[in-house]
C-alpha cells in the first residue's frame, strides 16, 4: 500500500519536474549556445567520476538492510561526510588538469565551483536513504520539486542577466542548497559520533560492490562525453549531449520514480519469493508499457521536437536524437534488473556482469569517434542492443 501510495506521489512529482525542466530547458537553449553546454559537460564528464564515491553505496545499503541502529547510520554519515570533503579537494586540485586536457582555460573556475557542491551532496546521504527507508516517498517528491523549481529559476535569471555558462553552475548550486535545507528540515534524524564497531563492516562491503558497478557504469554513461570534448571540441559536445539529456529527459521521469518505490518495496519483500516475483513483475510491465510506445514517438518525430524544444541552432541534434532513441528503447526494460542484485544484496553479481559489459561499450565509442558525436551515437547504440539478452540471462 505505501509503495502504491508512495509511486502515485512519485510519479505526479516527476510530471511537475518534467513540465519545469521542459519550461527551463526551452528558456536556456535559446539564452545560452550549444558551447555554454559543452563548456559545463566537459567539466560534468570528469568531475562525475569522483562522484560515485561520494555516497559510496551506503544509502542503499541503509536502505536494504533489513534491520539497522542509530549508530550504524551515524557511522555512515560521518564516512560520507569525509569522503565528500576529500573529494571536493580532490577535485580542486586536478581544476588546471581538467582545463589543460581540454585546452580550454575557462575549465579551472568551472571545475573550482563544482568541487564544492561534493560537500553539499554528502550532507544529505544517510538523511535521503532514512526517507526512503521509511518510504516517505511523497516528503522527498515534494523536496525534489521544490529543489528543481528553486535551481532552474536561478539559472534563468541568471542567464538572462548575461551569465552565460556560468547560469548553469548556478543552477546546481541553487537545487543543491535547497536540497540540503529541505531535506535537514524534514527528517528528525541527527547523528551521533561514529562508533568504531558499530558492525558496518558488511554495510560497506555491499556498498564496495555497488560502487564498483556504478564505477564502471559511469564510464559506459560518460567516457563519450570525454572523447566527444576532446577531440571534436564544446560544439559537437553541446550537440550530443542535449540530445541524449532530452532524449532522457521524459523516460527518466517515468522510470526514476518507480525504481525509487521499487528497491525499498523489494528490499522488505526479498524473504517472500512470490510476492517478490508478483512485484518485480508488475512493475516492469508498469515501465515497459509507459516508455516503449514514448520512445518510438521521440523518434518518429526526433527533428520536430529539436526545433521545437531547442530551436533551430539546436537542428544538427536531430539525427544523433533519433538513433539514441533506438538505444533507449530497450533501457527500461533492461535496468531494472539491477533491482534484483540490489534489493537481495547481491551488489558482488552486479558488478561482474559490469566487468564484461562495459568494456565492448567503451570499444563501441573509440570505433565511433572517427565519425563524430553521429559515429559515436550509432556505435554506442548497435553495441547496448546487442547487450540486452546476455544482460537478462545473466540476471535471471
Amino acid at each position: 500500500g505505501r509503495s502504491v501510495r508512495g509511486g502515485v506521489a512519485t510519479m505526479t512529482a516527476q510530471a511537475i519536474q518534467f513540465a519545469l525542466h521542459m519550461a527551463g530547458t526551452m528558456i536556456l537553449a535559446r539564452l545560452l549556445t550549444p558551447a555554454d553546454y559543452g563548456l559545463v559537460g566537459m567539466v560534468g564528464a570528469i568531475t562525475g567520476f569522483p562522484a560515485l564515491f561520494k555516497d559510496l553505496g551506503l544509502s542503499m545499503a541503509t536502505v536494504q538492510k533489513a534491520e539497522i541502529t542509530h549508530a550504524q547510520i551515524s557511522t555512515l554519515f560521518w564516512i560520507n561526510v569525509a569522503v565528500s570533503v576529500l573529494l571536493s579537494l580532490a577535485i580542486a586540485a586536478i581544476a588546471p588538469a581538467i582545463a589543460w586536457f581540454y585546452g580550454e582555460s575557462r575549465l579551472t573556475p568551472i571545475a573550482l565551483a563544482s568541487a564544492a557542491l561534493f560537500v553539499l551532496g554528502g550532507l544529505t546521504v544517510q538523511h535521503q536513504a532514512l526517507l526512503r527507508r521509511q518510504m516517505r516517498f511523497g516528503i522527498l517528491a515534494a523536496i525534489d520539486v521544490l529543489s528543481v523549481l528553486a535551481s532552474l529559476t536561478a539559472a534563468v535569471v541568471a542567464a538572462a542577466l548575461g551569465a552565460g555558462y556560468w547560469s548553469l553552475i548556478v543552477m546546481s548550486f541553487a537545487g543543491a542548497v535547497t536540497n540540503v535545507l529541505a531535506v535537514w528540515l524534514v527528517c528528525d534524524w541527527r547523528p551521533g559520533s561514529p562508533v568504531k564497531r558499530a558492525g558496518v563492516r558488511g554495510m560497506v562491503g555491499f556498498g564496495a560492490s555497488l560502487t564498483g558497478f556504478n564505477m564502471l557504469n559511469y564510464f559506459a554513461r560518460n567516457l563519450d562525453n570525454i572523447l566527444i570534448g576532446r577531440v571534436w571540441g564544446a560544439g559537437p559536445l553541446g550537440l550530443y549531449s542535449k540530445a541524449y539529456g532530452l532524449l532522457m529527459l521524459p523516460i527518466t521521469r517515468i522510470t526514476s520514480p518507480i525504481a525509487a518505490v521499487a528497491v525499498p518495496a523489494l528490499s522488505r519483500l526479498q524473504n517472500d519469493p512470490d510476492r517478490y516475483r508478483r512485484y518485480y513483475c508488475q512493475a516492469v510491465n508498469v515501465i515497459a508499457f509507459l516508455t516503449m510506445p514514448l520512445v518510438l514517438t521521440l523518434a518518429a518525430l526526433s527533428r520536430e521536437i529539436i526545433i521545437v524544444v531547442l530551436g533551430e541552432q539546436w537542428s544538427a541534434a536531430a539525427r544523433i536524437f533519433k538513433v539514441l532513441a533506438f538505444a533507449a528503447l530497450f533501457q527500461p526494460v533492461v535496468n531494472p534488473v539491477g533491482w534484483v542484485f540490489v534489493s537481495l544484496g547481491q551488489a558482488d553479481r552486479q558488478l561482474r556482469w559490469a566487468l564484461v559489459a562495459v568494456p565492448l561499450i567503451v570499444l563501441s565509442f573509440i570505433v565511433g569517434l572517427p565519425w563524430g558525436a553521429y559515429g559515436v551515437a550509432v556505435a554506442y547504440t548497435i553495441c547496448s542492443v546487442a547487450l540486452v539478452l546476455p544482460a537478462l540471462w545473466w540476471a535471471f
